[in-house]
């Protein structure tokens, strides 16, 4: 139990990061420039330039997991896929900047086989990347509506009213012996217009982060498109909801973009997210394609 605990210190004395504060600053003082909005797009490339404690804390985690005995009989109370892979909660922090509230859980996937050829560091560094980059951001953008709203006649204690709060967090989706499919969501309480979703699902027999080409191929991409104009037809006449037609902007068919992950079925679930192709009062919809 001694060494679990030395582990969880570890993890627990990670600092906020210090440019925190620095950046919230510089969003003060340059509110009225453009800023680039974080584009989720499936990376092909190892994201680099992680920060030093977190790759070292990384490096210990798992040293100690692979080499001793005590400890990773303690892991052995989190979920395991298989005796292949687990998602673990790698860093969590809290912070307040003007009456804005952040609060950020990265996750970490750990592979049990050696021989992987580095899918969980080039899966993990891309998810840090991510988390880091939306929290960073959206702390920018909920200082530039903070400045808009002071100059525009605002108080603070108006502004402290309004509780903005930034989230940055996973869900696991299914674990199975053949599956692992998570999801990490960012999001801003005062706008839904930078909600953020980006699904993995890791074949454990093939060692692969899966594609949706590669759970469909080209051939079964008809007859997936086929399936959810049928549920479309079935939500509409059950549960009222109304999706735009594809001249108004909605579902013209997937692509190898859409977001996607397996269920406890193993069946290929589609994902679209609020507003894509209904309005916002559905909210996310979701098209299960059985095998």
């Amino acid at each position: 139990m001694s060494e679990m605990k030395d582990a969880k210190d570890k993890y627990d004395a990670i600092p906020i990061p210090e440019e925190l504060g620095e950046r919230v600053q510089a969003a003060i003082e340059s509110s009225g420039k453009r800023r680039k909005i974080l584009q989720w797009k499936r990376r092909k490339r190892v994201l680099r330039g992680l920060a030093t404690s977190a790759a070292a804390v990384a490096v210990v985690f798992t040293v100690l997991l692979n080499t001793n005995t005590a400890f990773a009989r303690e892991m052995s109370s989190i979920p395991v896929v298989g005796a292949v892979a687990r998602v673990l909660t790698f860093r969590t922090y809290e912070a307040e900047e003007e009456n804005v509230g952040i609060s950020v859980e990265i996750p970490s996937v750990e592979m049990i086989s050696a021989d992987t050829d580095g899918l969980a560091d080039s899966i993990n560094q891309e998810i840090y990347q991510l988390c880091e980059e939306y929290a960073k951001e959206a702390m920018e953008r909920a200082m530039e509506y903070r400045t808009a709203f002071l100059e525009t006649g605002g108080t603070e204690e108006e502004w402290a009213a309004h509780d903005i709060q930034i989230n940055v967090w996973y869900e696991v989706k299914a674990q199975t012996q053949n599956y692992l499919s998570f999801v990490v969501r960012g999001s801003e309480n005062w706008t839904s217009a930078y909600r953020e979703a980006r699904y993995y699902t890791i074949d454990l027999q093939q060692e692969k982060l899966l594609s949706l080409n590669d759970v469909l191929g080209e051939n079964d991409i008809e007859a997936a498109n086929e399936s959810i104009r049928k549920q479309m037809e079935v939500m509409s006449k059950e549960d009222g909801i109304t999706f735009w037609t594809p001249e108004e902007g909605g579902f013209t068919g997937i692509t190898e973009e859409t977001p996607f992950y397996i269920n406890e079925n193993e069946n290929l679930v589609i994902v679209f997210e609020k507003y894509q192709i209904a309005p916002g009062s559905a909210g996310d919809i979701e098209f299960e394609i059985e095998r």
